[in-house]
């Protein structure tokens, strides 16, 4: 009877990753899982990570997120928040550590759902800060495989100047938006199949903050990027530093003639 119980334990464990929704990002990233619940659905829900409650959402009075649901962790102090309608969840400045299992339970008056999102952080992508000269052209890359349901949507200083639809014969740059204020017409370049964003012939109003937003069916991912302009200055020999070593040189000579003359 032992033997039937341990074996029939780790066949659900198994179970519970095997139907898990992976969502895989990189450190900084900020994830939003879904609950995919309407805003006029009267549910309570909960979220767990690794079995932890880490935040609730329903009766006024036991909404919680982190310490406030349980005082033995800190781990996401000031980085989770709940979306007051949907109950989705959004973890921000996502760290190594936070890889696991994020598992979210559905309670209404007759039933309840759970969903588990497997969650894995991997290391920063040295290539998300970009220093280049002027004149240069400099690709963003996703740092993921461009699945076909993703939405892709990149954005300059939080304008929209890009984006992938889940159509792949849909793709849509800066000048294709009434927001957008014309800056990279026609130096954008978008790859399809992954993502990649190219911006060519940079130039110095191009130095900022860019970011892509991936969303997915059951998660949201935001990844930010930082490009950093530099101007290379031209040195002419004819400036006032220039003149003033021609003057020199110039007495320099002339006190050499003068004295050969003398002797």
């Amino acid at each position: 009877m032992k033997f039937f119980i341990l074996v029939t334990v780790l066949v659900s464990q198994i179970g519970v990753v095997a139907d898990s929704v992976l969502v895989s990002v990189m450190e900084g990233d900020s994830v939003t899982l879904h609950t995919d619940v309407k805003a006029n659905q009267q549910e309570k829900i909960k979220w767990f990570f690794n079995d932890t409650r880490i935040a609730q959402i329903g009766d006024l009075s036991k909404t919680c997120t982190d310490v406030q649901c349980n005082k033995d962790t800190e781990r996401f102090r000031d980085r989770l928040k709940l979306d007051n309608q949907t109950g989705s969840l959004t973890i921000t400045n996502i760290t190594i550590t936070d890889s696991g299992l994020y598992k979210l339970q559905i309670i209404s008056s007759s039933s309840m759902s759970e969903k588990v999102f497997r969650v894995i952080a991997q290391e920063t992508d040295k290539t998300k800060t970009k220093t280049v000269n002027e004149g240069e052209s400099v690709t963003l890359d996703p740092g993921v495989i461009k699945n076909t349901n993703d939405l892709m949507t990149w954005y300059f200083n939080d304008t929209l100047i890009a984006e992938i639809a889940r159509d792949p014969s849909k793709i849509s740059t800066d000048g294709d938006f009434e927001d957008a204020d014309g800056r990279f017409r026609d130096r954008l370049k978008l790859d399809h199949q992954t993502g990649s964003l190219t911006i060519m012939n940079i130039t110095n109003t191009d130095s900022g903050l860019y970011h892509l937003e991936i969303i997915a069916n059951s998660s949201s991912i935001r990844r930010q990027y930082s490009i950093r302009i530099i101007i290379e200055k031209s040195h002419s020999g004819t400036g006032s530093g220039g003149l003033v070593l021609l003057f020199i040189t110039g007495v320099c000579v002339g006190v050499l003639v003068f004295w050969w003359l003398q002797v």
